[in-house]
């Protein structure tokens, strides 16, 4: 199986159990999370400095992008989303957020906000373009919308050696639907980062810690699947500076600042 829709109750279901160790191992994340605050910071300075009244996060998980929100912005009212209740965990010093718990695709929008967010999400949809028409009818005229997705590269190493994966649009695809959806674009841009491990078990067990296991649902690893995935990543190996050999995971993070179109 080369491709498949990620079956979203598992997709819950695998991150809620990995909500403890996301936090710590999910280092990537935490990083285009950072990423795209200095991008709103950059492309949207206005709402730095005023109270922004009404804010929508899509897939806020253990809350990277959550917190450096509610600490860089003057949010009245926060609405946030996840799939699974778990998640609130790690919210437990914010009293005041309205909860949207459930599957992005089938909840109801709430309405005149000034600001959609969403980070390391998005890959997960299956009907983009309806979202994009759930956000645009959701934001305030000239509303912003401002997201990080992932690219074609991202995980290359997994989908190379087990067919397993998810289908990531381009950027020039991602760009096509926006603008068809009425959004003006004011930034939009990608990168490509890896991570090194030591051996190729510690980038499965960093998959797991950080749930990305919800794309192989339907994969069993056996011990000699296993042992032919740990010789098969031998090509993408490298000598570090001292000498040491790395096995490298790739990251493709897509990022967005948008705004409604009148």
């Amino acid at each position: 199986m080369t491709q498949f829709e990620a079956n979203k109750a598992q997709v819950a279901l695998r991150f809620a159990q990995a909500g403890q160790s996301y936090t710590q191992h999910a280092v990537v994340q935490k990083q285009i999370a950072q990423q795209l605050l200095l991008l709103i910071q950059q492309y949207a300075p206005e709402i730095l400095n005023q109270p922004i009244h009404r804010v929508f996060e899509i897939g806020c998980g253990s809350g990277n992008l959550s917190q450096l929100l509610m600490q860089n912005l003057e949010i009245q009212h926060f609405f946030i989303n996840d799939l699974y209740a778990e998640v609130q965990q790690h919210f437990r010093d914010h009293t005041s957020l309205h909860w949207r718990i459930g599957d992005i695709e089938r909840l109801e929008f709430p309405q005149g906000l000034d600001l959609v967010a969403s980070s390391s999400a998005l890959q997960w949809i299956h009907d983009l373009d309806a979202v994009l028409q759930q956000v645009k009818h959701s934001l305030n005229e000239q509303g912003l919308f401002c997201f990080s997705s992932f690219g074609s590269q991202n995980l290359k190493e997994i989908k190379a050696l087990t067919g397993q994966g998810l289908s990531y649009l381009s950027i020039a695809a991602l760009q096509d639907k926006l603008q068809q959806a009425g959004f003006e674009i004011l930034h939009l841009s990608e990168q490509t980062t890896s991570l090194y491990f030591q051996h190729p078990k510690q980038v499965l067990q960093h998959l797991k810690a950080t749930g990305v296991t919800a794309t192989a649902s339907q994969f069993r690893w056996t011990k000699q699947s296993l042992a032919d995935f740990y010789q098969a990543y031998q090509q993408f190996s490298h000598l570090d500076q001292s000498g040491q050999i790395q096995y490298s995971l790739s990251y493709h993070p897509i990022y967005c600042i948008a705004r409604r179109m009148p």
